[in-house]
């Protein structure tokens, strides 16, 4: 690849210029969202607070506190990645990130003594070119890297990446002496900053871009379609002491890397943002005014607000758990997840805002995105829901990916689309469209809207908003299942059919395939019941009611769940698409004999296909594992998953990079913690024996309730609900014995007992409510509980 080195990257006179002191230590009063007042947390300077006494008067309850040494801090700290050598790939290197601009960092290829490559990437730069389809011609487009290349050769590291700031920091050192660094891509502004503090014998050390081609990254995997090239080379430009890599667009438009180095004292700064414009060329100017902007400002004035933001971030729940190695995975997925999502930013691409060679250049919608955004409600981000916000924004797209004659009443996603839900032209390798059931393209994934959507009703149901419901649910809703209406014909049986569709990934379609019944059930159900939320009276509502009553049953054979009519299950198959009725849309539970012996059967028989199983298989077996009470089997799939396919930053790789995975072991982490379908919170409901200790804090769960619960030595010690909309309140609580129930001034509060360790409380929007064993008086203070054994730190520790 063509070089550029920046004339501006030469020391200057050095000045003294000091750092603030890290923030001090803190402790968090939560008399707040699970006590009705508002939660102190954030930059705000709190004092300091004892930890609740371990009674407190029969009058009151005593508030729900944080330690003094301040519980988030330890559990985020305890969680920092280490690299004390050197990595050498994207799924070894620390990752940097906000949504759109991303900076993978590792050594550069070839250069492993004499180069450390940062990444810049962004999440909003692609090509647009629909003629070529969504995965050529509207692909992500590599941007390029920069080289940091010291004096002498590389001898060693040793990184820290610190989660609790989101900020890279460590020593290289080297033949020549050492560079102490720092690096951050800013939370709020397309920025990357990183500070290097050279020794004196590497004060020559020097920075240098290399644009990438920008083309198709499924160039190196797959032929390119005829008649497509790649865009022409970009441009190196100097404005002043801003320089500018210039990439323009065949179809229109450019992107634009621009960049300074500035010294301040000992330490040099390099500033670096990108920018995005098409069809209009105004990607330069936008650029040029962040880094001018920015290079004004020290590193340590940048960082204030982009550490503040996220504090306020991770503040929102907490978990902690006896498994070292699992809580420290758990904490880095918020972290990475927080890197690659904002409602505002384009939905994730398999590999987040971080491009790097891979078959698979944008949005996957047939697994990918529902997985991607799963963790995102129970802990508590709804902040970070851009699947909600696309298919608003974008709907009408939606109904352009449909064949032309049902484009007025009906909707589709296809497997692969651009931020702007375009799929483009159907071309080999390209991706497919929606297509006709039967007919063209060959493998028609009717399915992807209604999957997709079920985050969007996840969303409703863990806010209540009913503007979700009815803005965006409900209608896009509708045009889904009546794209399926169009070809439900009744067969000889009286049973409403569907011609032949395709199982994602299975690689053969069938007629009354599981994944499409079994998404059309749940699509029917929730129109009817949205319907009635809303006090709508739809025309419709005769026919949803018609086909929950006469579809088809879902085809099962000896084995379980077939891929659909005709079709078993009968050989390695990483995706779980014939059984979603079980998980995510918890249609079918286990709730008598026969239906859990034939969920449990299925399990068995999916999993014992070795062969292609790949480590989401392992999350959906965790995830089902859980909702059957098996908390020994979901830790023992996480456990696969993990040593069989996270990779050392957490990463995670098939052909290419797919970052989709690990979110959602974190899911399954919830799962085991926490269960709130069909109108009942459950609390612990899959545990395995070992964690006997845990702790869970405003956790999100459907009906709008904030949960937070502690368990000790073996036993559920105290749960307590936090309702934010009113919505009828069920909880399995899972405390033996007698139990009371107190408000926050510690006066019972209405309840029914429903079931053995099930209560229906009284509360209304705002209330709360404390779960007790008869008599206890526990203490309230939320801490991290010990782990049961030591674990390495993720990363590339010695």
């Amino acid at each position: 690849m063509p070089t550029a080195p920046d004339p501006s990257c030469t020391p200057r006179t050095p000045r003294t210029v000091s750092s603030p002191p890290s923030p001090s230590r803190r402790t968090v009063l939560a008399t707040g969202t699970a006590l009705g007042g508002a939660l102190v947390m954030g930059g705000a300077a709190v004092p300091a607070q004892a930890a609740a006494p371990a009674t407190a008067p029969a009058t009151s309850v005593a508030p729900v506190v944080h330690s003094p040494d301040d519980s988030w801090r330890t559990v985020l700290d305890d969680a920092d990645l280490l690299w004390q050598k050197l990595p050498t790939t994207w799924y070894e290197g620390p990752y940097l990130g906000n949504g759109r601009l991303g900076s993978g960092i590792y050594a550069e290829p070839g250069a492993t003594t004499t180069a450390v490559r940062f990444n810049v990437q962004h999440s909003e730069v692609q090509d647009h070119r629909p003629e070529f389809g969504s995965l050529f011609g509207l692909a992500r487009l590599p941007i390029g890297h920069f080289t940091l290349e010291p004096a002498g050769t590389i001898t060693g590291i040793e990184w820290w990446m610190r989660l609790r700031t989101a900020e890279l920091e460590g020593t290289i050192t080297t033949t020549a002496g050492t560079l102490k660094l720092r690096a951050f891509v800013h939370s709020s502004s397309d920025l990357l900053a990183v500070e290097i503090t050279p020794s004196e014998g590497e004060q020559g050390f020097r920075w240098v871009f290399h644009p990438a081609d920008a083309i198709s990254p499924r160039a190196d995997f797959k032929p390119l379609p005829d008649g497509y090239t790649g865009n022409p080379p970009a441009v190196v430009e100097q404005h002043g002491e801003v320089t500018a890599a210039v990439q323009p667009l065949l179809a229109g438009g450019q992107h634009v890397t621009a960049w300074r180095e500035r010294t301040r004292g000992d330490s040099r700064t390099l500033y670096v943002t990108v920018t995005h414009s098409h069809p209009k060329t105004t990607a330069r100017d936008r650029a040029l005014r962040t880094v001018k902007t920015a290079s004004a400002l020290p590193y340590a004035l940048l960082a204030t607000p982009h550490r503040s933001w996220w504090d306020r971030f991770y503040r929102k729940s907490f978990l902690s758990l006896p498994d070292a190695r699992l809580q420290r995975f758990y904490w880095i997925q918020l972290y990475k997840t927080a890197s690659a999502a904002r409602k505002d930013a384009p939905v994730m691409a398999t590999s987040g805002p971080w491009l790097e060679p891979t078959p698979w250049p944008n949005t996957w919608w047939n697994l990918n995105v529902q997985l991607e955004y799963w963790l995102i409600h129970g802990s508590n981000h709804l902040e970070l829901d851009a699947v909600t916000r696309a298919l608003s924004e974008f709907r009408d797209q939606l109904s352009r990916e449909v064949a032309a004659p049902y484009r007025a009443d009906s909707a589709g996603i296809p497997r692969t689309t651009d931020p702007q839900l375009v799929n483009g032209a159907s071309v080999t390798d390209g991706g497919y469209g929606v297509g006709i059931p039967g007919q063209d393209p060959p493998t028609p994934e009717v399915g992807n809207l209604t999957w997709a959507l079920h985050n969007v009703w996840l969303s409703y149901r863990h806010t209540m908003d009913e503007s979700i419901l009815r803005d965006t649910l409900f209608p896009l809703l509708r045009k889904a299942v009546n794209y399926y209406l169009h070809f439900l014909a009744p067969g000889a049986d009286g049973k409403l059919h569907l011609p032949a569709t395709f199982s994602p990934e299975y690689g053969v379609n069938a007629p009354d395939c599981n994944y499409d019944l079994m998404l059309l059930r749940w699509g029917c159900r929730t129109l009817l019941d949205s319907a009635e939320q809303l006090g709508v009276h739809d025309p419709l509502t005769a026919r949803w009611q018609e086909v929950l009553a006469k579809l088809a049953p879902y085809p099962v054979d000896a084995n379980g769940f077939m891929i659909g009519a005709g079709v078993p299950f009968a050989k390695s198959h990483r995706h779980y698409s014939h059984m979603l009725a079980v998980y995510p849309l918890y249609e079918l539970t286990g709730a008598t004999p026969d239906e859990r012996a034939l969920i449990e059967k299925s399990l068995a028989h999916w999993v014992g296909f070795e062969g292609a199983l790949q480590g989401y298989t392992f999350t959906g077996a965790a995830s089902m594992s859980a909702l059957l009470g098996k908390g020994e089997d979901a830790l023992k799939y996480l456990g696969q998953l993990m040593s069989r396919f996270i990779q050392a930053n957490t990463m995670y790789k098939e052909s290419g990079p797919v970052i989709e995975t690990p979110l959602s072991a974190a899911q399954s982490l919830h799962d085991m913690v926490c269960q709130s379908w069909g109108g009942t919170i459950r609390v612990f409901p899959a545990l395995p024996a070992a964690w006997r200790e845990l702790t869970v804090h405003d956790f999100r769960t459907q009906g709008a309730f904030l949960l937070s619960a502690v368990r000790e030595e073996g036993r559920t010690r105290w749960v307590r609900v936090t309702s934010e909309a009113g919505a009828p309140c069920v909880v399995r609580h899972g405390i033996d014995g007698p139990i009371e129930i107190r408000d926050r001034h510690g006066r019972p509060v209405r309840h029914e007992e429903v079931a053995d360790g099930t209560v229906r409380i009284d509360l209304r929007k705002g209330d709360s409510a404390l779960i007790t064993a008869a008599g206890d008086r526990p203490d309230l203070t939320i801490r991290p509980v010990a782990p049961n054994a030591t674990a390495p730190r993720w990363g590339l520790p010695v």
